[in-house]
């Protein structure tokens, strides 16, 4: 049969919707309503009634596990003065990157199953005018004040359905206060799902300085290694790394009779730095699809480990993620708020912000 130009056009407006239908990812969808992150912030919603955990077909309500501990508030004034900053909206479109450690019963068994979820790793990317890129991280461990509940509590402890808006929200209260920094769109991934990705896209190259381990989760060789996604969430994760003190040693069974030391200085600090690696190294992959099918296999596993917030399109979220295959991560700006130690009179460890977040901005010449 004899095809004219009409049929054609209409074989190709279909194969053309159906390669969109399967390239766009069916990201879940979470409530952001940037109206009550600004009440929530200035106080204007607030609570102090933190709702039992509800589980149904539409939402989830968290409550703090025991390690979100809440502080007395005596210590506000003397410990958060610096944790309040000048709006700097104007100057830059801020994407909020969340990573819960939610895990079930399919999670890695190093890591184990726990209730809940916490907000392991919290990113701030912003962008300016010129299109440059920075990347910041602010510690799980940092001690901020609540406005929502009026609790002092670490940062991650915010990141909790209540009363006052949903998880992202809360946080989003948290972090205008904190960096004067208006949340234009939030990504909140899992680790079950991030291990999905980094397989998805054959592995990910982490390197170390020294070969280290922690138990039988993992043992990273000295150099460059390509890790699998479950080696690599275990690595970022690890609270108790060991590093190998001279040369390997295998005995005649086959077991590791070498001598290994702690890490020393291993802290929450130190697992970000991993975070940023990680995450560089995942986004520099993405870079190099060199097949239609290496890519779709990305989309699908994107599907199952992210949210997004309902004020971005789907489309939208796929442009942004595919104009990201252009920038030279390489130089991005990697930064860290600068924060001290402190313990607490009940012997809790959290971190303690050292600079206003508009002067650790200043500081690093992201403001003209």
């Amino acid at each position: 049969m004899k095809l004219n130009k009409q049929t054609f056009l209409a074989i190709g407006i279909v194969l053309i919707g159906v390669t969109a239908y399967t390239l766009i990812p069916n990201f879940e969808r979470e409530e952001f309503d940037q109206d009550k992150i600004e009440d929530i912030s200035s106080g204007t919603i607030t609570t102090t009634t933190l709702e039992e955990t509800i589980e149904d077909s539409s939402s989830q309500i968290t409550v703090p596990t025991e390690d979100q501990e809440i502080f007395e508030p005596s210590i506000y004034d003397t410990l958060l003065v610096n944790n309040t900053s000048k709006r700097i909206d104007e100057f830059f479109t801020a994407y909020l990157i969340i990573g819960s450690d939610e895990r079930t019963t399919m999670s890695s068994a190093s890591r184990g199953n726990v209730e809940g979820s916490r907000a392991d790793v919290i990113l701030i990317v912003i962008i300016d005018a010129e299109n440059k890129v920075s990347l910041i991280s602010l510690p799980r461990d940092l001690l901020i004040e609540d406005p929502c509940t009026k609790n002092i509590q670490r940062i991650n402890s915010s990141y909790i359905k209540n009363e006052c808006g949903t998880n992202a929200e809360n946080l989003s209260a948290v972090i205008l206060n904190l960096t004067g920094l208006k949340i234009n769109h939030f990504v909140k991934f899992s680790f079950e799902g991030f291990e999905k990705i980094i397989n998805s896209i054959g592995g990910v190259e982490i390197c170390v300085n020294e070969t280290q381990r922690e138990g039988y989760s993992f043992e990273i060789q000295q150099g460059c290694n390509i890790l699998n996604g479950e080696i690599a969430l275990n690595w970022i994760v690890s609270r108790n790394t060991e590093v190998l003190v001279g040369e390997k040693i295998v005995n005649e069974n086959g077991e590791d009779i070498s001598s290994w030391k702690p890490m020393p200085g291993v802290s929450d600090l130190t697992r970000i730095k991993k975070q940023q690696q990680l995450i560089l190294s995942m986004m520099q992959k993405i870079n190099n699809f060199d097949s239609f099918s290496s890519f779709l296999n990305f989309v699908n596993a994107l599907e199952d480990a992210f949210t997004i917030d309902n004020n971005i399109s789907i489309i939208e979220a796929s442009s942004l993620l595919w104009d990201f295959r252009g920038i030279d991560f390489d130089n991005i700006n990697k930064l860290t708020v600068p924060t001290y130690n402190f313990r607490t009179s009940n012997g809790a460890e959290v971190l303690i912000l050292d600079e206003n977040f508009y002067n650790f901005i200043q500081s690093n010449n992201l403001l003209d």
